[in-house]
């Protein structure tokens, strides 16, 4: 066990709206399970997170519903902490950024920055709305995309097709506040010089080969494509304001929604400890007087890793060089980013209510069963898919057909056969030391799995114990053995009743719930650890995790009264949940009154008439798709060679999360060859490559035999 202070962290929620599966299968469970283990351990650790409480989508959505920003995030923010105590997950603190630590502590990190000189001021022109007299975040502009020609994308992104954009890139664009058109007008930001702070960075990420390789892949693709200065300020009325006491004009500008959430790790580490221990957060986030260097951990989805593994670590580098004599901030020791979960084969769309909200699925499932779902297939290497089916099978078929009933087991034929106490073992089989030596090994094992970020197979090797049980069980029979081998009954009982307390430990992590039932069934109150400094379980047992490698239970120790440790999931549950999303998908996505006669089978309407003429004008021709790769500095877009015959083009498309690239390389599609070529992201777009979506959202490469060059009529 390392000595230095670990501090855990999960991506801030976002106030905005509810917590779903997808957000609990990223960032939430899998950081539990890790901080479970190690607090079992007796590590010093802490976990913080807290609501992400600023930025643009915010106030546009209090200005939708006519409110204030302030009641949006009050209202969410009690929501998420609510929806995370019912799962289980066991923050040290939840904190939330409106919260004036948090503004002090971003507030003084800029000014930290900005008086070493580390911003770069730059005036440029912005759009402004010249009815709202405010100048435009990307959340408030919209326009037609130009990747996929949608007519309602975000300045910031197209939520149609997912590209990742900027209000430059929209046709068209217009104010979401009057619906004016913007005006371009100068204004004066801070901008972090990420050029400047790159050879910093990339020696430190050279030091992290054991980091996953899609967050090695996508750190690498921004550093080839090389970092530029990124604005760290904002033109809003909602957010952190720039400190008014630096020089420049500092009215109506915020600090960057992303230059102050992952501050909100740092400020909520301060809130956890602010009555007991004011200055306790510096152990966690600064190197000490002696050298130790406290261990950071970020739990987070993809979409998250260019802010954790880049802007906020050049942040705290900048926040370094401006005061070299003063105690320095951490870097991340590991960002074990996840894949995106699915729901029953379709992506996750909260807009087409397409999602098992979290608060939802608690009232209708132990959170032990839902956390057991989710982490024995958790998104880890690749994207995922949770289906209610899947979810039934594992629970019944592992967490109660193996887990429970070898517990079960062991316990009933204990208070069966040896009137409800731990018999003793003499002369131990090689059945009973082999099951032994499993009880002995499985801590290590399993913990070397936690470490490594390898929760799945934490949470296998754990009910693989309880699969050995079972097979020991079988082999050695002692409902048969009790009448012709009473010696041998009663260690088939003892090794049984070791394993099953062993298990009462090592579950701890996934299933905390079932992990207490079962202790109390054990009766382990009583039964002290044998560490140096025994870990409270938070349970009222003072166990720690290495305890779980040695025979737990004395001889004649009293068990408590065994029962059904999982009750299983009904298929008419299961049911009822489906036919939840399927009537709360249709809702969302149903067609207006107008089209729905015309339509069957929820297909999309039509879109509105054309002429020939209008169609005329397009050049459709055959191509082939040489290379594909992604676009370094657009999370949603893949960047591809497409040979025409005469030429070869490179053209952008927003299809990052539906396709790998190399499963489009050599195929042949139809392009849009004399689209006026468009610069998304600094790199330029010649032409579309042609893709069909079906009614639940997957995206078809739409295809031909047709020779390279071809025209598509």
């Amino acid at each position: 066990m390392s000595d230095r202070p670990l501090l855990v962290t999960s991506a801030l929620p976002y106030a905005n709206g509810p917590l779903h599966l997808g957000h609990l299968a990223g960032a939430y469970l899998p950081a539990d399970l890790f901080v479970r283990y190690q607090r079992l351990t007796g590590r010093d650790v802490v976990y913080v997170c807290g609501s992400d409480e600023h930025g643009a989508a915010i106030a546009i959505r209090a200005r939708q519903e006519g409110t204030t920003p302030q009641a949006i995030v009050d209202r969410y923010h009690a929501e998420i902490e609510a929806a995370f105590e019912s799962f289980g997950i066991s923050f040290d603190v939840y904190s939330r950024t409106s919260k004036p630590i948090h503004h002090e502590t971003s507030q003084d990190l800029f000014r930290s920055i900005e008086a070493a000189g580390g911003f770069v001021k730059k005036t440029s022109t912005q759009l402004f709305d010249p009815e709202a007299g405010l100048f435009l975040a990307d959340r408030f502009v919209k326009g037609t995309c130009p990747i996929c020609g949608y007519d309602s994308a975000y300045g910031d992104q197209c939520e149609n097709c997912g590209s990742s954009l900027s209000p430059d890139d929209l046709i068209e664009p217009s104010s979401t506040l009057s619906g004016a058109t913007p005006e371009r007008r100068k204004t004066t930001h801070w901008y972090l010089p990420l050029g400047d702070l790159q050879p910093d960075l990339e020696a430190w990420i050279e030091t992290k080969n054991d980091w996953k390789p899609n967050v090695l892949g996508q750190i690498g693709s921004w550093f080839q494509s090389g970092l530029s200065d990124r604005a760290m300020t904002r033109d809003l009325d909602w957010g952190i304001p720039v400190p008014s006491d630096i020089e420049g004009e500092t009215d109506g500008k915020v600090l960057y929604v992303w230059f102050d959430a992952p501050i909100g790790y740092v400020s909520a580490t301060k809130d956890w400890c602010a009555d007991s221990n004011p200055e306790l957060w510096r152990r966690y986030w600064q190197v000490h007087d002696d050298g130790t260097v406290p261990e950071l951990v970020h739990f987070i989805g993809k979409d998250n890793i260019v802010f954790h593994c880049l802007i906020f670590p050049a942040t705290l580098m900048a926040a370094n060089r401006a005061q070299p004599d003063l105690p320095q901030w951490v870097l991340p020791e590991n960002v074990p980013a996840n894949e995106f979960l699915n729901l029953e084969g379709r992506k996750l769309s909260t807009s087409r209510g397409w999602a098992v909200w979290a608060d939802e699925a608690v009232r209708s499932f132990d959170p032990d069963l839902l956390r057991y779902g989710l982490a024995v297939g958790l998104p880890e290497t690749k994207d995922a898919d949770f289906t209610w089916a899947d979810f039934q099978n594992r629970v019944n078929g592992e967490l109660a057909d193996v887990v429970g009933n070898f517990c079960n087991r062991a316990l009933t034929f204990a208070t069966r056969f040896c009137d409800g106490q731990v018999p003793a073992l003499e002369d131990a089989s090689d059945q009973d030391r082999a099951l032994l030596g499993a009880i002995a090994a499985a801590p290590a094992e399993i913990g070397a799995a936690y470490r490594e970020y390898r929760m799945r197979d934490a949470v296998a090797r754990t009910v693989q114990l309880a699969r050995l049980g079972n097979q020991y069980l079988q082999e050695t029979q002692p409902w048969k053995t009790r009448k012709s081998d009473e010696r041998a009954m009663r260690n088939s009982v003892h090794v049984a009743l070791q394993a099953t307390a062993s298990l009462s430990i090592l579950l701890e992590p996934i299933v905390p719930g079932i992990a207490a039932r079962l202790r109390e069934m054990l009766a382990l109150e009583d039964v002290r650890s044998s560490l140096p400094a025994p870990v409270n379980t938070g349970t009222g047992v003072h166990l720690g995790w290495d305890d779980a490698a040695r025979p737990l239970l004395p001889v004649g120790h009293r068990l408590g009264e065994p029962g059904i440790l999982v009750a299983k999931v009904e298929d008419e549950a299961v049911e009822a949940e489906r036919e939840r999303l399927t009537s709360r998908s249709a809702d969302s996505e149903a067609p207006t009154e107008s089209a729905a006669s015309d339509l069957e089978d929820d297909y999309p309407p039509l879109g509105d008439e054309i002429v020939f003429d209008q169609f005329t004008p397009l050049d459709l021709r055959v191509g082939r798709i040489v290379k594909a790769d992604l676009h370094p500095k657009a999370d949603k877009l893949l960047r591809f060679d497409v040979d025409l015959g005469f030429e070869t083009r490179q053209i952008l498309s927003g299809v990052r999360e539906h396709f790998a690239p190399d499963d489009l390389e050599g195929r042949k599609v139809v392009v849009v060859a004399n689209l006026k070529p468009r610069t998304i992201r600094g790199l330029e777009s010649s032409g579309m490559i042609l893709f069909a979506e079906d009614r639940e959202g997957r995206l078809i490469l739409v295809e031909t035999d047709a020779e390279v060059g071809a025209i598509v009529k």
